[in-house]
């Protein structure tokens, strides 16, 4: 399933926290996933790609991390 990160509304948002969190829900090393989290904190859209078996867990753990997504697939 594909979602887009769209942004973070923590109030100081944990960058290890965000970037650990896409690497355990996507297939993505930890420099891409640094990466990312970046862009997100930017106030860019980022475009993961979840596994299946792991989506419910995986949306729940963006709400946790105070991050909006919308699902594209």
């Amino acid at each position: 399933m594909k979602i887009n990160l769209l942004s973070c509304d923590a109030q100081r948002p944990d960058k290890r926290a965000i970037a650990k969190c896409i690497t355990e829900i996507s297939d993505v090393d930890g420099s891409l996933a640094n990466e990312l989290t970046e862009i997100l904190l930017e106030g860019d859209a980022v475009d993961i790609e979840i596994e299946d078996k792991n989506t419910g867990s995986a949306l729940r753990a963006l709400r946790k991390l105070d991050i909006d997504y919308e699902i594209v697939e």
